[in-house]
């Protein structure tokens, strides 16, 4: 049975309902712990980090036997913050979850394993988290099974990074198309990081909300 600690720094992402199902997942295999701090990390045999913001020191590191990190982007390629995010605006289609080493230099460890993702390019923001947190905890699940006979590889390539996004990120032009506009609406969490324009004199949300099959408008 092995003693898991998973850090995840934010009490509103939407992560976490499935952080939870999965401690109930790997019941048989795993005594989970899920933790917003790092001031909370016990000792164990893996500490996740899943949208951890927090930096963890190598003193933390070393009270587990594996401490390791779940990084949406093809490593050492998009690096950073919310790589999901930048990459589709970008265009990507198709997304690599990374699961690493945590090291002091942040995104920088040897690799374990990576899943590719297909996202659609009418998926909205839950629809996308959804694929990517089902890809994370496989890779978690993963890891349990394979943390005995598995050797982790070096990250190869010219590293890329990209900037924490801001709230000013998501704010729309209304001047522009719908259709220009659109990915950056579908992206934003409308809870934690809505997309906003400014018309009129006043402030406005804009979210989507797409139309079940057969419903007629």
């Amino acid at each position: 049975m092995f003693d898991v600690t998973i850090i995840c720094t934010d009490d509103r992402h939407p992560v976490l309902p499935f952080l939870h199902e999965w401690r109930q997942a790997v019941s048989d295999q795993a005594r989970v712990r899920i933790v917003c701090s790092r001031d909370d990390a016990d000792t164990g045999d893996f500490l996740f980090l899943v949208s951890c913001q927090e930096f963890i020191n190598a003193e933390t590191r070393a009270r587990f036997r594996h401490s390791l990190v779940i990084h949406a982007s093809a490593l050492p390629q998009g690096r950073g913050m919310s790589p999901h995010i930048w990459q589709i605006l970008e265009g990507c289609t198709t997304l690599t979850v990374s699961l690493i080493n945590a090291e002091d230099e942040i995104d920088s460890g040897d690799i374990w394993a990576q899943q590719c993702v297909a996202i659609p390019a009418n998926a909205l923001h839950d629809e996308i988290h959804a694929e990517l947190f089902r890809a994370e905890l496989s890779l978690m699940t993963w890891a349990l099974v394979h943390c005995d006979s598995h050797v982790p590889s070096k990250q190869s390539g010219f590293p890329t990074a990209y900037r924490r996004r801001t709230p000013g990120d998501s704010e729309l032009d209304p001047s522009k198309p719908l259709a220009e506009l659109f990915d950056v609406i579908r992206v934003a969490d409308p809870v934690r990081y809505p997309a906003f324009c400014h018309i009129r004199g006043r402030t406005f949300i804009v979210t989507l909300t797409p139309v079940n099959p057969g419903h007629t408008l």
